[in-house]
């Protein structure tokens, strides 16, 4: 199967990505609290290694990495489906 790159669309990357969201309203220490526990879940080494066993890399961000990186896939993922003539059904 070709790549994204390969199939007329360089600089796209395609790759699965989840990540842990809150309301938008929540207070910023529970997002803090979140952040710090599941930083220190996604650490920890059986949590690492079974994750690894399905070939999920897991790469924690700050909330203020998280948003950035969410505008980017929004950028990104718009243009592609733009560019593609996609309609939501």
């Amino acid at each position: 199967m070709p790549t994204v790159a390969e199939s007329g669309y360089p600089g796209y990357e395609a790759t699965n990505w989840y990540a842990y969201l809150a309301p938008a309203k929540t207070p910023h220490e529970i997002v803090e609290r979140l952040h710090r526990e599941i930083v220190k879940t996604l650490n920890a080494p059986e949590v690492r290694n079974a994750l690894h066993k399905q070939g999920v890399e897991p790469t924690p961000m700050t909330p203020g990495e998280l948003t950035k990186y969410m505008e980017g896939e929004l950028v990104t993922w718009g243009k592609v489906t733009k560019a593609s003539g996609m309609k939501a059904e």
